[in-house]
C-alpha cells in the first residue's frame, strides 16, 4: 500500500470536520483529519456560545472545539496538524500535498474547510473581536438584549443582520460607506420601516473604543467618506457584515462552484461533482452558517462517504 494512504481524509477541524470524523471513525473507516490553517474553525474566535444543543449554560467556543477534537480522537480518528497546499481530486487515489512537503492519498475525501468572515482589518477591530466586535448576529445577538448596537455594511448580509438584531437590541445603527444600499429592494423596505433601525450614510468605521479590563466595547469612531470628518457614538456591540469568503481556492477548476466560490453539492446531499468527494459545512452553506448545521452536514458527509467506500470495496 502507498505510504500515507487512507480510506478517508477529512480537511478541516471545525464542527463539520470533527463531526464527520466522529461518524466515520465509528463506522470503522479510521479517518485522517487534517486540522488546517485555523484549527477548530470560526468557533475558536467566538467566546460565549449558548445556542449549541446540549449545554444548559453558556460555553466557550474554543472549549467546544477542543471537546469535539477529543471525541473524534477517542473513537479512532487520526489527527494531524498541517495545511493542504495542493491537491488532485481527480486522481485515484486522491492526492493531497501538505505544507510540510509530505503527500497523502485517499480513496475518499470530505472537504470541511469552512469560510472566513471578511473583516475591516483595523487594529482596534482585531483587539475587540469576540469582546464586542462580531461577524455573526445570529451567533451573538442574544448578548445585546436592550443594548445599542451597530452593523457595518450595505448588502443583503448587513440588512438581514440589522433586522435580526432588532429582536434583542434597543437600537440598531446601520453604517454604510455609500449613500444607498446594495441590498435587495424588499430587504431595504423592511429596514426603512423598522423604527428600531437608524442609518448613517457615507461613513466608515474608523476605530473601536472600549475598556481593557475587562475587554468591553463602548464607543465607535466613524469617518465620513465625503469630508474625512470624524464622529463618535456610544455603542455596546459592533457587527461587521461585509460578507464571507469560502476557503475553496485550493479546489478551483476541480469542483463545481457558484459565483461566490461556494462548493455546489447535489440536492439533499454533500456529494460534489467528483465521485467520492464530499463538501460539508460553511464551505458549501452560505445561508445558515451555524455550528449546528455544519455538524449536521459533517454527519451527512461521513454517512455518504461510508456508503461510497462500502460499495467500492464490494466491487473490487
Amino acid at each position: 500500500m502507498t505510504k500515507n494512504h487512507h480510506k478517508l481524509i477529512i480537511l478541516g477541524s471545525g464542527p463539520a470536520g470533527c463531526t464527520a470524523a466522529i461518524y466515520a471513525a465509528r463506522a470503522g473507516l479510521k479517518p485522517l483529519l487534517i486540522r488546517g490553517l485555523e484549527p477548530g474553525g470560526q468557533l475558536t474566535i467566538t467566546t460565549d456560545v449558548d445556542n449549541y444543543p446540549g449545554y444548559e449554560n453558556t460555553i466557550q467556543g474554543p472549549w467546544l472545539m477542543e471537546q469535539m477534537e477529543k471525541q473524534a480522537l477517542s473513537v479512532g480518528t487520526q489527527l494531524i496538524s498541517g495545511t493542504v497546499i495542493k491537491c488532485d481530486l481527480t486522481k485515484n487515489p486522491i492526492m493531497l500535498e501538505l505544507d510540510n512537503g509530505e503527500n497523502y492519498f485517499a480513496d475518499s475525501c470530505i472537504i470541511a474547510t469552512g469560510a472566513s468572515a471578511r473583516w475591516l482589518n483595523i487594529p482596534s477591530e482585531t483587539k475587540y473581536r469576540g469582546f464586542g466586535v462580531s461577524a455573526c448576529a445570529t451567533c451573538d445577538g442574544f448578548f445585546y438584549r436592550n443594548k445599542e448596537v451597530m452593523v457595518v455594511g450595505g448588502g443583503n448580509t448587513a440588512v438581514e443582520e440589522a433586522l435580526f438584531l432588532t429582536n434583542f437590541a434597543s437600537k440598531v445603527t446601520l453604517v454604510h460607506r455609500r449613500s444607498e444600499l446594495r441590498a435587495e429592494k424588499i430587504l431595504q423596505e423592511r429596514l426603512f420601516k423598522n423604527e428600531k433601525i437608524s442609518i448613517i450614510w457615507d461613513h466608515v468605521l474608523e476605530e473601536v473604543l472600549g475598556t481593557d479590563s475587562p475587554l468591553v466595547v463602548n464607543k465607535a469612531i466613524l469617518k465620513s467618506t465625503k469630508n474625512d470628518k470624524n464622529m463618535e457614538i456610544d455603542i455596546s456591540g459592533i457587527f461587521i457584515a461585509i460578507g464571507h469568503d469560502p476557503n475553496t481556492k485550493l479546489f478551483v477548476n476541480q469542483l463545481n462552484m457558484d459565483e461566490e466560490n461556494y462548493i455546489i453539492t447535489a440536492n439533499d446531499s454533500t456529494k460534489t461533482n467528483i465521485e467520492g468527494v464530499y463538501a460539508a459545512g460553511d464551505v458549501q452553506d452560505k445561508i445558515y452558517r451555524q455550528a449546528v448545521t455544519a455538524a449536521g452536514h459533517g454527519c451527512m458527509a461521513a454517512l455518504e462517504a461510508e456508503k461510497y467506500l462500502s460499495l467500492k470495496d464490494k466491487s473490487l
